[in-house]
């Protein structure tokens, strides 16, 4: 089960390069220079659709409310394909900062006990292939992986916008192909993170039966105006991802009002809470060192809580390559998410992961 491989230690891979501390340089050599010109027609097509990444987001279209983006036009593209987000159990994270980070060091976590993950994120820097990373490297998808993939999926998704009155968006078809990805590549675990805000965002069509955690890492004044105007309906909207009876992971530090609306949301739901910020934690950076060139933190964790899931672990030297408190919080944030999943498949509380990770 996933609770016997879990690493003694949170030490990454060497030369490993995570999220969106990659250069431009070292980017185009993670993706190992591949020619993208299989996908130009790819490219062409997604050209066509609105993208609100580029033109901005309009008012209050993260808010789970008349004004937010329709999750019912992405669960019709999604039936259209086969429902492929049903196919594996998803860890999602969303957060005004940090979430990218967090991100790629639980799949990191994934990738070094030699599980099938599956990653998606966004912006990307060079290439839309750096989005999506399936497999054991944690590199952007291949050219042609990506190339098939829409091929076969191009007239299910034409129909779609047709269906939709040229409605769907840009995010929405990628993140439609991503899980499509997932499906067909069979991934023991999808690593998920959100775009805009949680509970309108295209993501947040993953099931209660399909998700095995949600982790929301910190809440900031970004996209302030689409996400209802104030900290605290950005907190709304963030916590929309919190699913029936599954756990929640939280990062922060969050403030007082902010932590509980969280907190509201999960008792709601009956979802247990894991707080990274949990008195019973201790962490802290021994020192910085070099590695090839390279500078990383040496850190020290312990994790000690006995609440809603009780967690357990020390590590005495964890080196990682994000430097600062933030990052050393995302670490933390993403160990206690990783304890979180050996612990649900230990007790038995998630079948789909008992089923998939044994």
């Amino acid at each position: 089960m996933l609770g016997h491989r879990f690493p003694a230690a949170l030490g990454l891979p060497r030369g490993l390069l995570l999220g969106r501390s990659v250069t431009r340089r070292s980017l185009s050599a993670m993706a190992g220079g591949e020619a993208e010109g299989p996908l130009g027609g790819f490219f062409d097509y997604m050209e066509r659709l609105r993208n609100y990444e580029r033109s901005g987001v309009p008012r209050g279209a993260g808010t789970d409310s008349d004004d937010g983006f329709d999750l019912g036009r992405m669960r019709r593209l999604l039936r259209r394909l086969g429902d492929p987000h049903t196919d594996f159990p998803a860890v999602h994270i969303a957060g005004t900062k940090g979430k990218g980070s967090t991100a790629a060091l639980l799949s990191n976590i994934m990738r070094a006990q030699g599980y099938n993950v599956g990653s998606y994120s966004s912006p990307h820097l060079l290439t839309i292939r750096e989005r999506i990373s399936v497999g054991n490297d944690g590199g952007p998808v291949p050219v042609r992986l990506l190339s098939d993939l829409f091929d076969g999926a191009k007239e299910a998704i034409d129909e779609a916008i047709e269906l939709e009155n040229g409605s769907l968006t840009h995010f929405e078809v990628f993140t439609a192909l991503s899980f499509l990805l997932f499906s067909q590549e069979n991934v023991d675990i999808a690593i998920i993170e959100a775009g805009l805000g949680g509970a309108r965002d295209a993501t947040n069509v993953i099931r209660s039966t399909e998700l095995a955690a949600s982790v929301i890492t910190t809440v900031g004044r970004e996209h302030l105006v689409a996400l209802g105007g104030s900290l605290q309906s950005i907190a709304i909207a963030k916590s929309g991802i919190i699913k029936q009876g599954q756990p929640v992971v939280i990062g922060g530090p969050f403030s007082a009002v902010i932590e509980q609306i969280i907190r509201d949301r999960a008792f709601l739901t009956q979802s247990p809470v894991i707080s990274a910020c949990d008195p019973g934690i201790k962490s802290f950076t021994k020192c910085i060192d070099w590695d090839n060139g390279k500078p990383y933190q040496r850190c020290y964790f312990s994790i000690n809580i006995s609440n809603d899931v009780p967690l357990s672990i020390e590590m005495h030297d964890i080196n990682l390559q994000l430097l600062g408190d933030h990052q050393r919080q995302n670490a933390v944030t993403a160990a206690c998410t990783a304890l979180c999943l050996r612990s649900l498949v230990k007790d038995g509380k998630s079948l789909m992961l008992l089923s998939k990770l044994a």
